[in-house]
């Protein structure tokens, strides 16, 4: 059989596919974009096109002229009004697309790490002592590591306790956990420009929320009013969060499966029988 006659076969798989990546694409654009700040304005961009459609269509030369030009400053307008929203689309699809390979080893300490976070965290939230934890996942943070005091110190319950001590010169600012080490304390992060983040949240949650927007990494908030105890991720706050809640929070970001955490501590034990929660 001639070459000829598959021609016909194989610019149908190609269709197929090119229309399946291009659905897929734009489903996820949509998803990601959901609930956010760009989707009124992704509105107002459609509706500024379908004006200077209608002004071409009805021969509005003034009008055509205007939106012309407007056009040329719209894909830098679109850079930064959405950078935030364009950087995590980015780190979304590296994430899924990425070689296991590259992807980073978690858990050779198990889940004794991620419980002694969650019993300092849950120590300064029954104090109510203020606190901004920052772990790593696949983006790096090296450039806020540099910014700050630099510990690569193994995490413990009492030093993360004794760095949000507020009589200690580290308590202001966040510590960051790096490759399941304290990489750095007295970090001091950017702010969240979200319009939409409640003016009642303060600098260290809005820190929090800034540095999730940016990168891959999540967030624990201990509020010194409150005592509260707040989660995260992707620049989205989850309150109310208890002892237990905490802890499966961050197993399943660091993916590590519940069964490797075979060391809980006593204590921590004891703690998540008392839950706090976020008044």
């Amino acid at each position: 059989m001639q070459i000829s006659n598959y021609i016909p076969a194989i610019n149908s798989v190609r269709n197929v596919v090119d229309i399946v990546l291009v659905f897929i694409i734009v489903y996820v654009v949509l998803k990601l974009l959901r609930g956010t700040r760009a989707v009124p304005t992704i509105v107002g961009l459609v509706l500024l096109f379908l004006l200077y459609w209608l002004s071409i269509a009805q021969d509005l030369a003034t009008l055509e002229f205007v939106l012309r030009y407007a056009v040329v400053y719209i894909g830098f307008a679109i850079i930064v009004l959405f950078q935030s929203e364009i950087r995590q689309a980015l780190i979304f699809f590296a994430n899924r697309l990425r070689l296991p390979i590259l992807r980073r080893q978690r858990g050779q300490f198990g889940g004794s790490v991620y419980d002694e976070i969650v019993l300092a965290v849950t120590t300064l939230a029954s104090e109510k002592t203020g606190a901004l934890i920052v772990i790593e996942r696949n983006v790096g943070l090296r450039n806020f590591v540099d910014s700050g005091v630099q510990l690569d110190a193994a995490i413990g319950y009492d030093l993360l306790v004794t760095i949000f001590n507020p009589s200690t010169p580290l308590h202001d600012g966040a510590v960051i956990i790096q490759n399941e080490r304290l990489a750095a304390a007295s970090v001091f992060l950017p702010l969240t420009k979200n319009p939409e983040v409640s003016r009642e949240m303060g600098t260290r949650h809005r820190a929090a929320i800034g540095i999730t927007e940016g990168s891959d990494a999540i967030s624990i908030v201990v509020s010194e009013e409150t005592g509260s105890i707040t989660y995260v991720a992707a620049g989205n706050l989850i309150r109310n969060v208890d002892t237990t809640t905490l802890r499966k929070l961050l197993l399943e970001a660091m993916e590590i499966p519940a069964t490797i955490a075979k060391r809980e501590p006593a204590k921590a034990m004891k703690e998540a029988d008392t839950e706090i929660t976020v008044g």
